[in-house]
């Protein structure tokens, strides 16, 4: 049977990859596929999906800045999101119930309301997934998704902490001392190395001394990977870790999608209502749309958050077998919980793939706010009267600015991903601002990019400088442009995508070091040769 779901998962994901559709859609397919010809779920595969699911949330928090949470848009923008979503799903059941469907005759208000508490929330996972294979997950409106989703979460311990009676340990409140434990963590952490002891402390972090310490004391435990990934989130090893972690986790997270078809068997009448739920949807998502967009964000940035979360939670699974095993709904309506998670998943992956595509279509129907009302941290970015734009302020970009100032003068702009080494330049009087220029959302906010000669491509990947270098072309950019590579075949293709120069950074470094030592040691090897 193992091999049986293993050649279905590998060929449904792979037709829809060949589709342009996230693999994700297929290994749902492949379980609603599975599921008919009588394949169910069992205990394997639930432990898998669970560890999937606990190390994306581990993952997630080492990308997390808590002070993004304490932000009024996250914290308040959810709490209103999840108050108007629950009243209006609760009204569309009553008014359901009045028309006479039979599935929500017997359903009280309070049943109602925790079924339209259900549906207010939007998937983490899919979420995530959708942010990560679009390279967005730095982006102003990926951070507010994943901000709120965060907040969501927090909300689901909490319910489920008071609708199943289950109160945390009395000792739980030494989990607010966790904190004091960073810099332990943090020595720990710089004692494993960059091998395979790094990926086994990940696991270690996430699910022993996260997930297991959390659920110890009576909390949910997903939540305890999600906080010992943020208290992590500040070590120079984080990226690192997460991206040891990164194979593991997609490959566990097969399972989880997995195990949403495998679980419930389709009916005619769950069917139904999870349609009726999926005609529901679009409000939900308005609703997103319309309180980000009261925060003055850009209407790129309301827009596209919202798509990201135009879906249905995994959550509403947790909360319909909660409900079906107190006998709140019926068998049909927990069906149609999960095909409505599940189609849900189908119809935003594709509308999250051209969710771009989109808002340029619809930009000339949205209002812009004005310049000086949008919000500080989507606000658009000006280069001033700078001359030349260097991308990657590494060693190679600084030194590059350096010599172009002492040149030339205050001519240049650097770009630097991340916040604290942006600090350390501007500290030195570097003209740096921060950004992602590997992410689209980044480059729609530069203003006046023509009046940039040229620019330097110093990012450290070669990926990185193809990706701003096709947003340069995108954007009608008519100045210069210059890349290093590390080597000659990657040299090659930026000439031939139409860079007017590149450079092989190690060719270039050693022809540099050794006309530095010809030029010191001259007088030496003058008098040796004599």
């Amino acid at each position: 049977m193992d091999i049986v779901l293993i050649c279905v998962a590998f060929i449904a994901g792979f037709i829809a990859q060949r589709c342009n559709l996230p693999p994700l859609v297929g290994f749902l397919l492949a379980g609603f596929g599975l599921n008919a010809f009588g394949f169910e779920s069992n205990t394997a595969i639930q432990h898998l999906a669970d560890l999937g699911v606990t190390l994306l949330l581990f993952t997630i928090g080492l990308k997390l800045d808590i002070k993004v949470l304490l932000s009024k848009e996250i914290w308040a923008g959810a709490t209103i999101h999840n108050v108007a979503s629950t009243a209006y799903f609760t009204l569309a059941l009553l008014a359901l119930q009045f028309i006479g469907v039979s599935a929500f005759a017997d359903m009280g208000m309070t049943q109602l309301v925790i079924l339209g508490f259900a549906l207010s929330f939007s998937s983490t996972v899919f979420a995530i997934k959708a942010l990560q294979d679009k390279g967005e997950m730095n982006s102003v409106y990926g951070t507010l998704a994943i901000g709120i989703l965060v907040m969501q979460d927090i909300f689901a311990v909490i319910f489920l902490t008071v609708s199943t009676g289950k109160i945390p340990e009395w000792y739980a409140i030494f989990l607010f001392a966790l904190p004091l434990a960073r810099p332990l963590l943090f020595k720990l952490l710089d004692k494993l190395g960059h091998g395979e002891l790094l990926v086994l402390g990940g696991i270690f972090f996430a699910l022993v001394t996260g997930a297991g310490l959390f659920e110890l004391v009576g909390v949910k435990a997903d939540l305890g990977a999600l906080v010992l990934g943020m208290l992590l989130a500040g070590h120079k090893k984080a990226s690192e870790l997460s991206k040891s972690l990164f194979n593991m986790k997609e490959l566990l997270l097969v399972c989880f999608f997995l195990n949403i078809g495998l679980s419930e068997q389709p009916t005619v009448t769950g069917l139904v209502m999870a349609i009726l739920f999926m005609f529901l949807l679009p409000v939900k998502a308005l609703f997103y749309y319309l309180i980000i967009d009261r925060f003055k964000f850009r209407n790129r940035t309301s827009l596209l958050t919202s798509l990201t979360l135009f879906n249905y939670s995994e959550f509403g699974l947790i909360v319909g077998g909660l409900a079906y095993k107190e006998g709140w709904i019926t068998g049909d309506i927990m069906v149609a919980i999960a095909l409505a998670v599940s189609i849900s998943f189908v119809v935003s992956a594709p509308i999250n793939r051209f969710s771009n595509g989109i808002y340029r279509r619809s930009a000339q129907w949205l209002k812009e706010h004005s310049d000086t009302k949008i919000n500080i941290r989507d606000q658009f970015i000006h280069l001033g009267d700078s001359q030349v734009m260097i991308l990657g302020m590494g060693r190679i970009g600084t030194g590059a600015y350096d010599e172009l100032v002492r040149r030339h003068g205050e001519i240049c702009v650097g770009v630097e991903i991340r916040d604290d080494t942006a600090g350390h330049h501007q500290k030195y009087e570097r003209n740096t601002i921060q950004g992602d220029v590997t992410d689209s959302d980044f480059w729609e906010r530069v203003q006046n990019i023509q009046q940039i000669e040229l620019v330097l491509l110093a990012i450290p990947n070669n990926q990185g400088n193809h990706y701003a270098f096709e947003q340069l072309k995108i954007r009608g950019y008519k100045g210069k442009v210059a890349a290093i590579a590390e080597y000659p075949d990657q040299v090659d293709q930026f000439l031939e995508l139409g860079a007017d120069a590149a450079f092989n950074i190690y060719r270039e470094a050693g022809s540099g070091f050794a006309t530095h030592v010809c030029d010191t040691l001259k007088p030496e090897f003058t008098k040796n040769s004599a």
